[in-house]
């Protein structure tokens, strides 16, 4: 059977806070799965501030798998957001894809998101088919990822879920603003509104085996919190406002044409 061959070339990166015990694996099966499904590619980390020794195991990595393995470092942590901001400026091929460096999602599914990456495809996600976290995260994810979609009017079934491949193009032509998760919503709305396909695959979640999640952090909600509301007021009301400002000044200028 011949092995499916991504016709595009491939930016792949991982965020990574505190992830070095994850990181060997996680860059090991990347490596294998990339080799056997895309010709031209790169994979990159960006090391946001890591208190562990997850730098030095970059530096062994690096060394391991050469130039195509390439390392962003934050010497202070700059949030979510701030660590796929700065992957996503840091790529440089066709398409990107992103997933988080705790292994939480496994990367050698890629292949079934690449499949779906045609001419017209601007956003291919995944969506978790089963959560694998403590009741109380997955509690509490279920119940953010209807308020975010509901707040924001996201056709997107899955907003929690890491696991993107997305056009440069797409990337290019808008503008993230946001340093905590937010940044997931902002995304996902920006791409939805330029009016790309967006194609949904579904992918294994899989039990955390090292560190902690950040974003169930008292602090992190709390700034997720506020940037979500400010982001609500950005992207729904002040095009909300503007469009009806726009309705109430039609019929005067019409009167005096």
């Amino acid at each position: 059977m011949n092995t499916f061959r991504f016709p595009y070339s491939l930016s792949v990166f991982f965020p990574a806070y505190n992830d070095a015990p994850s990181l060997p694996r996680l860059i090991g099966a990347t490596f294998a799965t990339l080799t056997a499904h895309v010709d031209d590619f790169e994979v990159i980390v960006v090391n946001d501030g890591s208190a562990d020794n997850t730098e030095e195991v970059l530096r062994e990595l690096k060394r391991k798998h050469g130039p195509r393995l390439k390392v962003v470092t934050h010497r202070i942590n700059r949030g979510y957001g701030g660590a796929l901001r700065s992957g996503f400026a840091a790529a440089s091929k066709e398409f990107v894809f992103y997933t988080d460096g705790d292994g939480q999602y496994d990367v050698s599914q890629l292949p079934a998101l690449l499949c779906h990456a045609g001419p017209d495809a601007g956003l291919v996600n995944g969506y978790k088919m089963k959560r694998h976290d403590p009741w109380h995260r997955i509690v509490i994810g279920a119940l953010y990822n209807q308020f975010a979609r509901r707040l924001f009017r996201v056709k997107l079934r899955d907003i929690d879920c890491d696991y993107r491949l997305i056009r440069s193009a797409t990337l290019k032509s808008i503008n993230l603003t946001c340093t905590s998760g937010t940044i997931c919503v902002e995304l996902v709305k920006k791409i939805e509104a330029t009016g790309t396909r967006v194609i949904e695959v579904p992918v294994n979640h899989l039990a955390r085996e090292h560190g902690r999640s950040q974003f169930f952090r008292i602090k992190s909600l709390a700034t997720t919190f506020v940037q979500l509301l400010d982001l609500h007021r950005k992207l729904v009301v002040r095009p909300w406002l503007e469009a009806w400002r726009q309705r109430l000044t039609r019929p005067s200028m019409a009167g005096h044409s």
